[in-house]
């Protein structure tokens, strides 16, 4: 088989999406039902760029659970890493959505989603140590055993290829943040690469401020860190290059996978070895996309539809 291109671990489960816009969840009336998770969403996103992407997850042994099998082969995406946990549910997550800035979630993740159910015993080293791309997100680090599964991972990797973190900082997967703190410093020394927000970055390295919080990513040993300022737009810092590209204009439907689909066109633009400025506006303009679509996987972006989209912001 061949060796994958893009490999993550992490979350995965059903969305949930409402089909009224503008109302609360006690007055939605029908949904629409989508594969989601952010482990999952990058893997599909760089799936759409005619990458070879596998994930590493788990699931509940359940018609959701199936549902997700056959959405990942549907995408593209190699599901051998994907094994079921008899004695847990399928986790589905809702939101509502009030545009262009307001997208409540509410995971049902109880007792324990199966996705945190990885154990490091279970590890394909040979193909963790392989792939191109590893990409692991701070929900794994959340709770055991996937938090130890996540760090051997990390140093089964031990920086070969390119690995991301995604900080993926949920507030509600943890007691407080400088629990998360404590796990996400142990975690950076092993990524070559770190993205997040501003919050994200205080969960991560104690700073908000973009140009003092990359620097202390690269303290911890991370040669790329992109930092996503929301209207102010994306920095990136790599070698002592700096970039900040502004953000591509939208009329915003669903903000949730947006940062989904930054983060696949992230993967594509690193394998395809562009220089630092076409990477970050290719994945600006990824994640604009899908941020004026309802769906997150299912909204992902071709490179024709990016390539398309840099060209009408430019004009």
């Amino acid at each position: 088989m061949p060796v994958d291109e893009v490999l993550t671990m992490g979350r995965l489960g059903v969305d949930l999406y409402p089909q009224q816009i503008g109302v609360s969840l006690r007055e939605v009336q029908t949904f629409a039902k989508f594969l989601g998770g952010t482990a999952a969403n990058v893997a599909v996103a760089a799936a759409r760029y005619g990458r070879r992407a596998a994930l590493l997850s788990r699931t509940g042994a359940d018609p959701f659970g199936e549902f997700l099998h056959d959405a990942l082969r549907g995408f593209g995406v190699d599901d051998r890493f994907v094994t079921p946990v008899s004695t847990l549910p399928t986790p589905v997550t809702f939101c509502e959505m009030f545009p262009p800035d307001d997208f409540p979630l509410y995971f049902y993740r109880w007792p324990k989603a199966p996705d945190i159910e990885i154990y490091p015993a279970e590890l394909d080293e040979e193909a963790i140590r392989g792939a191109d791309i590893f990409w692991v997100t701070g929900t794994g680090l959340s709770q055991e055993p996937s938090r130890s599964a996540t760090l051997t991972a990390l140093k089964q990797r031990n920086r070969s290829g390119i690995t991301i973190f995604d900080l993926d900082y949920r507030p509600m997967f943890w007691p407080e943040r400088a629990e998360a703190r404590r796990w996400y410093q142990e975690a950076l020394p092993y990524a070559t690469v770190a993205v997040g927000n501003l919050d994200e970055l205080e969960t991560a390295v104690g700073v908000r401020e973009p140009r003092k919080a990359a620097a202390a990513l690269h303290d911890a040993g991370v040669d790329l860190a992109v930092v996503k300022q929301g209207p102010a737009g994306v920095m990136a810092s790599r070698g002592g290059e700096e970039v900040v590209v502004p953000p591509v204009p939208v009329e915003v439907v669903n903000g949730l996978g947006a940062g989904d689909a930054f983060g696949g066109a992230l993967c594509h633009g690193l394998l395809s070895d562009w220089d630092l400025e076409t990477v970050m506006r290719f994945c600006n303009a990824a994640g604009a996309i899908v941020a004026g679509r309802l769906s997150c996987a299912d909204a992902m972006p071709t490179e024709a539809e990016v390539r398309a989209a840099l060209e009408a912001n430019h004009a």
